[in-house]
């Protein structure tokens, strides 16, 4: 932007320094031209954005696979409705996605954006806060809105779960006996 309009004014006084103040001399329509040159670099300097946007991606800390119940993570018979897979731009549920639109907050372990989601032959957009626990290993989900779903949804990080020996269950922590 600075360098075109700089071009700009560069001939600008390169015009005023040739004209001797002799109009027998000027160069019929030089001026007009000279002025709309000037205007069209003014504006294309205007218009062409000065740095290149940056595209903002959900929080590493928060992507992953998100289970509400331990079964979410480990189920190979696509019974895993709880479970939440966060990319960098989507939040992937069991019957439908939704795709980053909006930024409204955002911390290492913190989001709120606007989702546009897609699902059993809807689409509909929903804010969502997302909180990943300082140890990584819980998220809580909340959404917000119009239709929002009451009360927040709490998920572990899949690959937390640890298989139960002796019942075959699984449990989300603390030691194995």
């Amino acid at each position: 932007m600075i360098r075109n309009l700089a071009a700009a004014l560069a001939l600008v006084s390169l015009a005023a320094c040739g004209m001797n103040g002799d109009a027998d001399d000027a160069v019929p329509g030089a001026e007009a031209k000279l002025d709309t040159d000037l205007a069209t670099s003014a504006a294309e300097a205007l218009a062409t954005p000065s740095e290149t946007p940056v595209t903002v991606t959900i929080p590493d800390t928060i992507q992953g696979r998100w289970g509400l119940v331990a079964a979410d993570c480990t189920a190979t018979d696509g019974s895993s409705k709880g479970l939440l897979t966060i990319t960098p731009t989507r939040l992937e549920f069991y019957e439908s996605v939704g795709r980053l639109v909006e930024v409204v907050e955002l911390a290492p372990n913190h989001l709120q954006a606007s989702f546009a989601f897609t699902g059993e032959g809807l689409e509909w957009q929903r804010q969502q806060v997302l909180d990943a626990s300082e140890d990584g290993k819980t998220l809580t989900r909340r959404e917000l809105g119009n239709g929002a779903a009451p009360g927040p949804f709490s998920y572990m990080r899949c690959g937390e779960a640890k298989p139960d020996a002796k019942a075959g269950a699984t449990t989300t922590g603390g030691d194995e006996a």
